[in-house]
């Protein structure tokens, strides 16, 4: 083995995946970190029993549509049929930490990441609209896809199993589709793409801002229709080379993830963008790493390389894998040729092959939500009202946009959402309500602070503003101006026999 590890890194073939492997890997495990944390820390206070959309209402909805527990399953494949509680919520996401933090650490087999794929889908499935995001589903995707680049047991850096060329080419295919499918429906979605002023608004009114949005909406406009046009060119012509040869791979592979990084600085995306990274490293090959890896790295893949010990039921397992994803990708495919193109859309209950799509839209205002409470007896002439401070959203207009991704804010982003429309079309929001007005320690633990610590207010309403970044440097120091449009939920009391009755009727309460 001396002589194995003293071998000239130039005798490594230059088509192989070793490092390629470690690398897609350790990352999963990052990502899959922040996702089950996530999932911790927001499950129970989300879709717990006493959640905002609570999960038994839900797995009994579910039951009664399709008719049976079983048919349940078939269409919402998870472990919590079998069995529900809050601490199977609790058990299923630490468990996923506790796994990804193995896989960071450089120990991964395909049993550990199918447990952990069989986890999140759990979570998804059961997360309801907290976990209706693009990104869900393509974590389901590219878990479905890691379990078959490595052993079945060996759970070593570096096994002495080759990595599957037909699963890194896999990969490749699922950042294509990403990549087209972002493009297209822009091209499709919203006529700011086409004339190129997108980006006049987009750092503004994404779901959650951070610092550095401001300084990017402010930029020259001729500099943002050049973002715009930079978008295209590597949505829309760079994943047409990441199965054309080597230099057109890096290049491809260069642009996008660069791309990515940009998103990253310029908005608390969530995870999305550090989970879009991961296919788009299968555009490099062990030539690429070897250049900018350390020595030991490089003869760790060397040693294992040279000891290598291919499988044959594993090349037939990869292959089969393979055709089951190109079948699965007809729908897809067809779905982005379609001028009726549909984003973040699943065409099978396992979230195999997915199609993609970011921003097919982009508002021109950015509608805020922000609750208030008041302890007053009238609140037609209360002058108390105080706001519940948002975890990442905007709320008090001198606060400034925090850094927070890759960890997303569940009820923020929902609430970007609910902004856009009423009430009724976002029905936990009186739940949400309810529970401000019983102090209810677990739906706090989704803002970042409680304006009423010792006691829980009399009233609580929903005031609509519409807000936009004020220029740097005002005299004010603040980073936001704001105007009020109105009520989005009037004053709601716990004694209030309408607001009960609509309670009732959703479940919520007794």
């Amino acid at each position: 083995m001396e002589s194995v590890s003293k071998a000239p890194v130039s005798a490594a073939p230059a088509d192989t995946y070793w490092l390629t492997r470690f690398v897609i890997l350790r990352w999963f495990g990052f990502v899959y970190l922040i996702a089950f944390y996530v999932a911790a820390r927001q499950l129970v206070p989300l879709v717990g029993a006493n959640g905002l959309t609570p999960a038994p209402l839900f797995l009994s909805r579910v039951h009664d549509h399709f008719g049976s527990t079983w048919a349940g399953f078939e269409a919402l494949p998870m472990l919590f049929w079998f069995h529900y509680s809050d601490f199977s919520l609790q058990v299923v996401a630490w468990l996923g930490v506790v796994l990804s933090c193995l896989v960071l650490a450089g120990y991964a087999n395909a049993l550990m990441l199918a447990v952990m794929w069989v986890l999140y889908m759990s979570i998804v499935h059961i997360g309801q609209d907290w976990y209706g995001y693009g990104w869900e589903i393509q974590m389901l995707e590219t878990g479905f896809l890691a379990i078959f680049l490595c052993p079945l047991l060996d759970a070593r850096p570096f096994p002495l199993r080759p990595p599957p060329l037909s699963v890194i080419f896999l990969f490749r295919w699922l950042i294509v589709r990403i990549m087209l499918g972002s493009a297209l429906i822009k091209l499709r979605g919203d006529s700011c793409w086409t004339d190129l002023t997108a980006l006049y608004y987009h750092f503004e009114t994404q779901p959650i801002p951070n610092p550095f949005s401001r300084w990017f909406h402010f930029l020259p406009h001729p500099l943002l229709q050049f973002g715009v046009i930079w978008t295209f060119v590597v949505e829309l012509v760079a994943p047409f080379f990441a199965f054309g040869p080597r230099w057109g791979r890096y290049i491809a592979g260069g642009l996008i993830i660069s791309f990515q990084f940009t998103l990253i600085v310029s908005g608390n995306l969530s995870f999305f963008n550090w989970l879009t990274i991961l296919p788009a490293l299968a555009c490099f090959d062990d030539r690429f790493w070897r250049a900018i890896f350390p020595n030991y790295l490089v003869s760790c893949a060397t040693e294992a390389r040279l000891a290598a010990k291919p499988s044959r039921a594993m090349t037939g397992v990869t292959w089969a894998v393979t055709g089951l994803i190109a079948l699965l990708s007809i729908q897809p495919v067809l779905n982005l040729l379609s001028p009726e193109q549909r984003m973040n859309t699943s065409f099978d209950p396992l979230e195999l092959v997915n199609t993609y799509g970011a921003f097919g839209t982009v508002g021109r205002d950015r509608p805020v939500i922000v609750f208030e409470g008041s302890n007053s007896s009238d609140p037609d002439t209360a002058t108390d009202w105080k706001e519940y401070p948002y975890v990442g959203s905007p709320w008090d207009p001198k606060q400034r946009p925090p850094f927070i991704a890759p960890y997303q804010p569940h009820l923020d982003w929902q609430l970007w959402f609910a902004a856009m429309a009423t009430y009724r079309e976002y029905p936990w929001t009186l739940n949400l309500v309810w529970k401000l007005l019983h102090n209810d320690p677990a739906t706090m633990s989704l803002f970042a602070g409680n304006p009423f610590p010792d006691h829980p207010p009399h009233f609580v309403r929903a005031v609509y503003y519409k807000y936009h970044f004020a220029q740097p440097g005002n005299p004010e120091h603040v980073y936001w101006t704001r105007e009020r449009l109105g009520l989005w939920l009037p004053p709601l009391s716990a004694d209030n026999q309408d607001f009960i009755g609509d309670l009732r009727e959703e479940g919520w309460v007794p």
